[in-house]
C-alpha cells in the first residue's frame, strides 16, 4: 500500500475505532509524517517495502540527531511508529510488522510538580471577585482544583455537566465518562459565575452549551484557560512553575496527602491504570520523608 494511503487509514482507526481525542490524533499525524518523509527520502513508497532494518535506521537516526531529541520525544515517536506497523500487520495490510524488535528507550520518571495548600489558596483567591471576568476565572480555577479535570475536560464542559451541582460528568480521553463529586467551594464559585456572569457573556456570541464563555461569548479555549492560570499564578506571587496540569498535580497529591485510596484517586483522575496514578505516591513519600528528617530527633 503506498505509504500516504497506509497513513490515512491508520488515522482513521485510531480517530472513529479507538475514538482517540484531535489532540491526540493530530500528535500521531506530525510524528509519523516525520517517519513517512524519511522512508521516502530512503527511495520507500509503499509498506510493503519497509523491513526491521528500515526502522532501526530511522530510530538510530533520529536518537543521533544534533541538538540530541528528549527521551520523551524519541519514545512518543517510537510509539507511533510501532502503533502503525501492528495496525498494518494486524488488519492483513502487510505480513509482518517490522517494528515487532523496536524497544523504547528508558525515560527518567519525573514527579509531577505539586503546589502547596497555602499556594493553591493564594492561586484560587487571585481573580477579582469585583470583575465579571474575575468570577469566571476563580470558578474555572475552583474546579480545576475540586475535581482533578485536566484543562481540556474542564473547556468542553457543558452547562448540562453540572448535575445539581454536586458531581461532575466529566469526558476523558478515549471519550471516557467518569463521574466526580464537586466540594461546596468550587459549587459555589460556579454558581456566582452562572447567576452573575454567564449571560452576560452569552449575550454577546452565538448560542452554546459550553459552561465557561471568552469575553466575546465564544467557548473559552484551552490556550486562553491556561492564560487565566499563568495570570493568576503571577498575581498569587508563586514562583514555582505553573502549568495547565498543575492543579491536576496537585489535586492527587493532596487526595493521598489527606489518606485517599490510590484506586479512588485513579477513578477521579481517569486512569486507565493505577500505575499512572502511583507517580503521586512517591510525591507524597518525599513529603513524609521531609517532614520525619525535620522533626524526629535522630533522623539525622
Amino acid at each position: 500500500m503506498q505509504l500516504d494511503r497506509a497513513l490515512d487509514a491508520y488515522l482513521r482507526h485510531v480517530t472513529i475505532e479507538r475514538g482517540l481525542s484531535a489532540h491526540t490524533v493530530a500528535a500521531y499525524r506530525r510524528d509519523l509524517g516525520v517517519y513517512l518523509a524519511w522512508l521516502s527520502g530512503q527511495g520507500v513508497q509503499t509498506t510493503d517495502a519497509i523491513t526491521a532494518q528500515t526502522v532501526a535506521a530511522f530510530i538510530a537516526e533520529r536518537a543521533g540527531a544534533e541538538p540530541p531529541p528528549a527521551a520523551t520525544s524519541l519514545a512518543r515517536l517510537q510509539s507511533a511508529v510501532r502503533g502503525w506497523h501492528r495496525f498494518l500487520a494486524r488488519e492483513g495490510i502487510e505480513q509482518d510488522d517490522p517494528s515487532v524488535r523496536l524497544r523504547p528507550p528508558k525515560t527518567p520518571q519525573r514527579l509531577p510538580k505539586a503546589l502547596t495548600i497555602e499556594q493553591v489558596e493564594r492561586l484560587l483567591a487571585a481573580p477579582s471577585p469585583d470583575e465579571p471576568i474575575g468570577l469566571r476565572d476563580r470558578a474555572l480555577l475552583e474546579l480545576l482544583y475540586a475535581t482533578g479535570a485536566r484543562v481540556s475536560e474542564a473547556v468542553s464542559l457543558d452547562v448540562d455537566d453540572l448535575a445539581h451541582g454536586e458531581v461532575l460528568r466529566l469526558r476523558g480521553k478515549g471519550d471516557k465518562e467518569r463521574i466526580v463529586p464537586v466540594g461546596s467551594y468550587a459549587r459555589a464559585a460556579v454558581d456566582a459565575y452562572l447567576t452573575r456572569v454567564r449571560p452576560q457573556l452569552a449575550a454577546k456570541g452565538r448560542a452554546t452549551a459550553r459552561l465557561f464563555l471568552g469575553a466575546r461569548g465564544a467557548p473559552l479555549s484551552r490556550q486562553s484557560a491556561w492564560l487565566v492560570i499563568r495570570s493568576a499564578a503571577e498575581r498569587a506571587q508563586i514562583t514555582s512553575e505553573v502549568s495547565p496540569h498543575t492543579l491536576r498535580h496537585s489535586f492527587a497529591t493532596h487526595l493521598l496527602q489527606g489518606g485517599a485510596d490510590v484506586r479512588v484517586v485513579q477513578e477521579l483522575l481517569g486512569h486507565a491504570s493505577v500505575a499512572t496514578t502511583q507517580i503521586y505516591t512517591h510525591v507524597s513519600v518525599d513529603a513524609l520523608r521531609d517532614v520525619y528528617a525535620t522533626s524526629h530527633p535522630r533522623a539525622r
